[in-house]
């Protein structure tokens, strides 16, 4: 067996793949962790869903396995060191999802602007007309340059949307800023400043529970929130405070983990905050550019070894332009490949 896969590709892909590889479609595998690693004993490439788990211990059951690839951005799932030692390469879609990500923070803004609309999608034919708002003049704060937020600066632009930003790991001098429009600064001017903050931070273990009473409490009154970063980057006792007072007027997060708004949590009742199950990345579009180019690096990477060689073959490259992405001062590589 050349590859075993457990996340759904789109077909053609797949049948792309089947016609140069040997493939086990086998996603009941990633329920069943012994079995997973029976079956990949003999696999030369994994692809694998977010919840199955790459550690040291899963890697010695894949003594000939030459790389792993995943379809979303992340990698606290993935042992890193383990698999740079073991020579087998991490693949990853890291902007595949861009665009989607991108109109799903854009949408959840028109909506939170807009809440009599969610009302008639949710079947309330005849609910009470609320007064809205417009994004065409108000502020928004960008609170982290991941590239989502290259793309959705540009269709914030389009709208008339004046924007201000911060990024706990970019400098305020830093050219990317300008060449996105965005105005830096300070985190408490942000917070100031802003009618609604689009939280894509990239997470990182030093960032849990940044987002705590000292900051929020110099909310403007009636903030409005979205994001799609991890949700530890939230104190949920602080949000809860804020939710209520009035500071956050409403809060969309898509993917929060496990356990974020539970039973018994601070955050459970909240009306006015709205989680959704990883929408951001789920699209016709995003699943077709994660899934041809996680399939071309794959076959890169098994041809190569086969050859003998770590070269990449010139044939099978297909590094994929994310529409509407800002470009750098000097090329940048689409995708993330460790």
């Amino acid at each position: 067996m050349d590859i075993l896969l457990l996340e759904r590709l789109v077909p053609e892909a797949l049948a792309w793949l089947e016609a140069r590889h040997s493939v086990d479609n086998r996603p009941e595998l990633a329920a069943d962790p012994s079995a997973l690693r029976k079956a990949a004993y003999n696999a030369q490439a994994l692809i694998l869903p977010r919840k199955v788990v790459v550690t040291r211990e899963f890697l010695d059951f894949a003594p000939v396995l030459k790389a792993v690839a995943r379809m979303h951005v992340g990698t606290d799932n993935t042992d890193l060191e383990a698999c740079r030692e073991r020579k087998v390469r991490v693949i990853q879609a890291t902007t595949a999802n861009v665009r989607s990500n991108a109109e799903y923070l854009l949408a959840s803004l028109l909506l939170l602007y807009r809440r009599g609309i969610g009302s008639s999608l949710l079947g309330e034919r005849h609910a009470e007309i609320t007064l809205g708002r417009e994004l065409n003049g108000s502020t928004v704060g960008i609170f982290g340059l991941a590239p989502t937020a290259h793309t959705l600066a540009l269709m914030l632009h389009a709208l008339g949307v004046k924007l201000v930003g911060y990024d706990p790991a970019i400098h305020h001098t830093a050219p990317i800023w300008g060449r996105l429009q965005i105005q830096p600064v300070s985190l408490n001017e942000l917070m100031q400043q802003s009618d609604a903050i689009s939280v894509q931070v990239m997470y990182a273990s030093r960032y849990e529970g940044f987002i705590n009473d000292k900051l929020l409490a110099h909310c403007k009154p009636g903030q409005l929130w979205v994001g799609i970063s991890r949700s530890q980057l939230f104190d949920p006792h602080a949000l809860a405070r804020a939710l209520d007072d009035g500071r956050i007027d409403a809060c969309m997060l898509d993917g929060a983990e496990a356990g974020f708004a539970s039973k018994g949590t601070p955050l459970h009742h909240k009306t006015n905050l709205f989680l959704t199950p990883r929408l951001g990345s789920h699209t016709r579009e995003s699943r077709l550019r994660a899934s041809w180019y996680v399939a071309h690096r794959i076959h890169e990477t098994l041809t190569a070894s086969r050859a003998g060689g770590t070269e990449r073959s010139p044939s099978a490259l297909m590094d994929l332009d994310v529409d509407g992405a800002v470009p750098a001062a000097k090329p940048q590589p689409q995708f993330i490949i460790r």
